[in-house]
């Protein structure tokens, strides 16, 4: 049974009031000018540590902040106390202090062949439409999960509560894995690090002893690819963060770097140089068979794989300067936006220099880092290269990653010369442009996965 409910960990449970259709709803397709109010009372602990319940409610209404969709009534206009989650609350309570939804949540706990568990169960009211309102389809949402894991209940009810609200993927109970910079800017120390999506819980991965650059995550499991300059010599390395197991990806004769997994995280997209000229190439996971996918006399580099896992956008100086270009993933020729047909489709035209692009796990946008003007930017532009947009301006702004909803991404700034690198976020229209709170000097972040 202990082992039953400890592979259920985090399982949501149905909750018994029916429900009708609810009809609060926050459109985001443009983003948003005026963030919903939304009530979350300090859950009620039920056997539970009072401080627990209030901690796991902070992160609740903290992650519903960071979405810059939501404000947090303050406790301090609450006309109704007596909450509880099987009482259907006195809307008018909530009207008067203008509350669209209202969350009520409770947390105890269950002991299971001597080993305790927390629950917490939510349910979230349409206050204008007096209605309870349905929760992956149910009427509320119950989570259970050891003592240590309380964190993760908190983020599981934040992405059923953002879910409903928007309509939008989850993204809250996932993880940043980054680079953790300490020392001075001629001789810095980078550790491979990895937290909570909220900057929560930091681990380091790596000693610090060699450089480590540009963690990229699998998009199928809890294993994260890398570049490491062990010896002084550049190699890319498999992490498995379950059993903390690395190894190499393979022994090249040339240098690789820049690896990303594909879409179904059995292969990795990697970069080798020779003579001066780089290509890209894809590496089988399962066979260990090395696939050349461009043979141009160009820098050919930062290769990101489609979702449906058919197409490449990559980074190329074949036409005279940095531009991002797309391919099918098995060398077919393919229409180009442009007019014609070849291997390999330009779809940048602007002026400046583009890089790094990584395309969107919903498959319509492609990000990348662009300089001109003697600024960088981040920005999205369409898979037919129609659309342009660019979100961010600074000093330094690079590395774009995608949240696993597609809806944030995440990447890292140098504010002004000689200042270290931060961790940031930005929301797909630009707006809630949010720091992403680190211990120490942060780059290269890279999103998980929702976690299971």
């Amino acid at each position: 049974m202990l082992r039953t409910i400890a592979a259920a960990l985090l399982t949501g449970l149905a909750v018994l009031i029916p429900a009708a259709q609810a009809q609060v709803t926050v459109n985001i397709s443009e983003g948003v000018l005026k963030p919903t109010p939304i009530a979350i009372p300090t859950f009620e602990a039920i056997g539970a540590d009072p401080q627990l319940a209030a901690e796991i409610t902070e992160v609740v209404r903290n992650d519903l902040l960071s979405t810059g969709l939501f404000t947090v009534t303050p406790e301090t206009a609450y006309i109704q106390r007596d909450l509880s989650i099987d009482t259907q609350p006195r809307f008018a309570d909530w009207k008067i202090i203008q509350t669209d939804a209202l969350v009520v949540g409770e947390v105890d706990t269950v002991v299971v062949e001597g080993v305790e568990f927390i629950r917490a169960s939510v349910r979230l009211w349409d206050v204008y439409g007096e209605e309870v309102m349905r929760l992956e389809g149910q009427a509320g949402r119950r989570f259970t999960a050891k003592p240590e894991d309380w964190r993760r209940i908190a983020h599981k009810i934040s992405d059923s509560i953002y879910s409903r609200l928007t309509g939008e993927d989850a993204y809250f109970d996932s993880r940043i894995v980054y680079i953790a910079e300490t020392g001075p800017l001629d001789a810095r120390v980078k550790r491979l690090a990895i937290m909570d999506s909220d900057g929560a819980g930091v681990k380091y991965l790596t000693s610090g002893t060699f450089t480590v650059l540009t963690p990229r995550f699998s998009p199928s499991n809890q294993q994260i690819t890398y570049m490491s300059f062990e010896n002084n010599r550049p190699r890319v390395y498999l992490f498995d963060i379950q059993n903390g197991r690395q190894e190499v990806l393979g022994n090249f004769e040339n240098m690789t770097f820049a690896p990303r997994f594909s879409r179904d995280g059995q292969s990795v997209l990697l970069t080798q140089a020779s003579s001066g000229n780089s290509d890209i190439y894809l590496r089988d996971l399962v066979t260990q068979q090395t696939r050349r996918l461009t043979d141009h006399p160009a820098i050919d580099t930062s290769p990101s794989m489609s979702p449906d896992g058919r197409q490449i956008v990559f980074n190329s100086d074949r036409g005279g300067s940095p531009q991002l270009y797309v391919m099918n993933t098995d060398g077919s020729p393919l229409t180009c936006p442009s007019g014609g047909r070849d291997t390999a489709c330009r779809i940048t035209f602007g002026s400046g220099r583009y890089s790094t692009p990584v395309w969107s796990p919903r498959g319509d946008l492609i990000a990348f880092t662009k300089q001109t003007r003697g600024k960088f930017h981040i920005g999205v532009i369409g898979t037919d290269g129609e659309g342009e947009r660019l979100l961010t301006e600074s000093y330094l702004d690079e590395g774009p990653e995608w949240s696993p909803n597609g809806r944030v991404i995440t990447f890292f700034r140098q504010a002004s010369p000689g200042s270290g690198p931060k961790l940031w976020s930005v929301d797909l229209t630009g707006r809630n442009l949010r720091q992403i709170p680190t211990p120490t000097d942060a780059s290269d972040p890279a999103w998980s996965p929702l976690l299971n």
